[in-house]
């Protein structure tokens, strides 16, 4: 080993990162590979740059940890179908308490249908509300319209991390990967409603109420004084979900991501206003309610209501029946007279009109 330390310590000068395995292959080594790990080990220190990581401590109150979680599983979501579908996770810093729920995609409307849906949990939000750069939230690094709009009611700020810094966010990170290794493995799931009652089970038996070393305790003790510092929520609801304004077309559907569902065909050739959540579909027409329904996960689905269908029939029978008594009209006495075109009048009395002027020609038009 001290006749190849010099190669080592040539190949970590430019390459600090590579790895031991990597070594072995360049400088030609054939015996026992430990061995060769262990002086790797005791020379990467003097080659590759310190990055040292800080303490940090939160006060109660001040600050929660936001992330989507992608669980390598699928889940059944109606139709014969089967999605790998986000969960929003988000960690107070203080107390470390977690609360997680899976979302139908990582459009912003869900995302924060879902930070809503936890906030209105706890009853109080933290100060500040720690997002990477999610392409809904803040991809550019600037906050989308949506995010703006959700915080602004709250009274609370969301601030992005850097770019390329999941470590800015390390604690709701971390408990993503204890999600993986500690509430997935031998678990099976039917939905995503079964999903999130099983994690919402496992988030208040196990994960926040284990012992952390970091904070000297468990998450569960430390949460009363967290949330008595943190915002009171707003008495209305900021604006979340998916929205939409169309005007509805003969075949009386609207489209939520891939998903058609049906709307009262009486609306048809009138603005509709669409607001999807997680849980439902509503659909309103000048301040009435003309379709709700559940919502679907499923990818390119079709949700019919019984009732517009049977809606749409009567309209069309109706419509029908309005041009029969249009094409004839009747005497006083009931007698049925038809509405004959006029072409068969002049059939009729041998006319045959000419709407040319006598004499017209293309070469007299242009003289």
């Amino acid at each position: 080993m001290d006749e190849v330390e010099p190669q080592i310590r040539s190949l970590l000068a430019q390459f600090p990162r590579m790895p031991a395995t990597v070594i072995a292959e360049r400088i030609g080594w054939d015996r026992s590979l430990t061995v060769l790990k262990d002086r790797v080990r005791e020379l990467r220190p003097l080659f590759a740059p310190v990055d040292p990581a800080d303490r940090v401590e939160y006060d109660p109150g001040e600050v929660a940890q936001c992330d989507l979680w992608f669980p390598p599983v699928t889940i059944p979501v109606g139709g014969g179908q089967e999605r790998i579908l986000p969960v929003l996770a988000m960690t107070c810093g203080y107390s470390r308490v977690t609360d997680a729920m899976m979302i139908p995609s990582r459009r912003a409307g869900d995302i924060l249908a879902g930070m809503w849906e936890a906030t209105s949990g706890w009853g109080a939000c933290p100060h500040t509300l720690v997002w990477d750069r999610e392409s809904a939230i803040g991809g550019t690094g600037k906050l989308t319209a949506e995010a703006a709009s959700f915080a602004g009611p709250l009274g609370v700020r969301i601030k992005l991390a850097p770019a390329r810094d999941p470590e800015f966010k390390g604690l709701v990170e971390r408990r993503n990967g204890f999600f993986e290794t500690s509430f997935l493995p031998g678990r099976t799931f039917t939905s995503p409603l079964d999903f999130n009652t099983q994690l919402t089970d496992w988030l208040a038996q196990r994960a926040n109420t284990r012992h952390l070393r970091s904070i000297g305790g468990r998450p569960a003790d430390r949460w009363a004084t967290d949330r008595a510092a943190m915002v009171g929520l707003p008495p209305f609801a900021p604006a979340v979900g998916l929205t939409n304004r169309v005007r509805l077309a003969r075949d009386y559907y609207v489209r939520i991501g891939s998903c058609d569902y049906s709307v009262d065909p009486r609306a048809i050739g009138r603005f509709v206003d669409v607001i999807a959540t997680p849980a439902r579909v509503v659909v309103t027409c000048a301040g009435q309610v003309v379709a709700d329904h559940d919502r679907s996960w499923a990818l390119a689905a079709t949700i019919t209501d019984p009732a517009h269908r049977e809606t749409a029939r009567i309209l069309r029978a109706d419509l029908a029946t309005r041009r029969r008594t249009q094409a004839t009209r009747s005497h006083l006495d009931g007698h049925v007279v038809a509405i004959r075109a006029l072409p068969d009048y002049d059939a009729l009395f041998g006319v045959d009109f000419d709407p040319s002027p006598s004499g017209w020609s293309a070469t007299t038009e242009g003289n």
